[in-house]
């Protein structure tokens, strides 16, 4: 049941408002004044009806008075000039008297839906930053940690951001997080990957072209830089951008100004850019491929993503919220991996990164029969049981070394990650895996 308080100083109206409200489920208050309203404690409603005109005030002073609350406003002159001055003053929605029963019902149930579904949003957003530090981007280990507190200090600026990684490492979420945590939230973000672009494009795609300005230029366009204007211009795979056009980008970035191709003044634009590659910016300076001066504007504030092969136990972490994301999309009942199934995720270098993860997860649950993802499910090279190898230890005088290498993987797994313990042993965490299987040794619960 919904609260919801009418304040109208026409007793009839308020009256039969009131009954009508009740009717209808509601629990109703009533006031006749803001500052008779104002007394009744106005965060405890779900819904304001105030009337424009009241004694001392207007309607509308509700609105700062009681923020988060929806405020209908109703009145007798309903004019246009009337309704726009309501809305912008933050009134949710604007009604003319003397209005229809059944017209007033609709209205009320329209804006009390829109205010729950605005709150259960907020609550939504509420547990997936509480959940994940990052929207989307999963994990515990130290580089992605320092990855979430970096994305959450320049979140709150406009600092250019410059994210590297392998791809497949989730630079775009990485960028759209930032937008999101950002005052310009409610902008657009705009994104852009240089490399899908050709060469001879590039410029008035990003820029713009004024009309007969090339061949083929019928018509002025704007370009991607003014559609992100207010907001963020994510480009990816910026070490592909040729260098006429990082001369034209330098210059938004210094300026804060965009020319179009072919035109001869400028537009001044306020975009936050954030900027993402997979190769070395530096190495392509010295080599003369990329402006050392666009560099040194881009690295403000640099993010580092690492490859999925150093993160540890977090590829089974991130392999389980792949699944749950998988399953939910393809509307499919709740699986799991097997023991085979995460000890071959373990074993994979996946040099797709989170990007190979995801889709050969998609593709495990498509080709599943609803049973637990096994690894020929998966796909993916799974490095094979090689029982000999255990009798050749042996043969060769080894077995002192296999015994240290059981002891120390039994003493030692129950507080170290699988990748710590493969770099004490000074193996790969795949050799490690190899050297489980042969041997036998379970991996311990809380690993697996």
């Amino acid at each position: 049941m919904s609260r919801t308080l009418i304040v109208e100083d026409e007793d009839v109206i308020r009256t039969e408002l009131a009954r009508l409200l009740a009717r209808s489920g509601h629990e109703v208050a009533e006031a006749r004044t803001v500052q008779e309203a104002s007394g009744q404690g106005l965060d405890g409603f779900d819904l304001v009806i105030a009337d424009l005109r009241l004694p001392g005030g207007l309607g509308t002073d509700l609105v700062d008075l009681c923020p988060g609350t929806p405020v209908l406003i109703m009145t007798s002159f309903a004019t246009v000039r009337a309704a726009v001055e309501a809305i912008q003053k933050g009134a949710v929605d604007f009604i003319a008297k003397p209005f229809d029963h059944d017209e007033l019902l609709l209205v009320v149930d329209r804006v009390l839906r829109q205010s729950r579904l605005r709150r259960q949003n907020a609550v939504l957003r509420q547990d997936l930053e509480r959940n994940y530090a990052v929207q989307g981007l999963v994990g515990n280990c130290p580089p992605m940690r320092e990855v979430f507190d970096r994305v959450r200090k320049v979140s709150n600026t406009d600092a250019t951001v410059l994210i590297l990684g392998e791809s497949g490492t989730g630079k775009e979420l990485v960028a759209r997080a930032v937008h999101d945590q950002s005052p310009r939230r409610e902008a657009p973000i705009v994104t852009v990957n240089c490399a899908a672009i050709p060469e001879t494009l590039i410029e008035s795609e990003l820029f713009g072209h004024e009309k007969g300005a090339f061949t083929g230029a019928h018509k002025t366009k704007a370009g991607l830089v003014e559609a992100a204007d207010g907001g963020t211009l994510f480009l990816d795979e910026i070490g592909e951008l040729p260098l006429p056009a990082q001369a034209r980008l330098l210059r938004v970035l210094q300026e804060g100004e965009v020319r179009r191709v072919g035109a001869t003044g400028s537009r001044r634009v306020n975009v936050r850019l954030i900027a993402a590659t997979h190769r070395d910016l530096r190495q392509m300076c010295f080599d003369g491929h990329f402006r050392n001066d666009l560099y040194f504007r881009l690295r403000v504030v640099e993010v580092h993503l690492p490859p999925l092969r150093t993160r540890g136990d977090d590829v089974l972490e991130l392999a389980d919220f792949l699944l749950a994301k998988a399953c939910r999309r393809l509307n499919r009942p709740p699986i799991a991996f097997s023991e085979a199934a995460r000890s071959a995720i373990c074993a994979h270098d996946w040099p797709g990164n989170v990007r190979e993860l995801e889709n050969a997860v998609e593709r495990a649950v498509i080709l599943s029969d609803g049973g637990p993802i096994t690894p020929d499910l998966l796909a993916i090279d799974a490095p094979q049981v090689n029982d000999a190898a255990v009798e050749e230890d042996t043969e060769s005088g080894s077995g002192a070394l296999t015994d240290y290498f059981r002891r120390f993987v039994l003493d030692h797994q129950a507080q170290l990650s699988e990748t710590e313990i493969a770099r004490r042993l000074g193996i790969s965490r795949k050799a490690l895996w190899e050297k489980r299987a042969r041997l036998g040794i379970p991996r311990n619960k809380l690993q697996a």
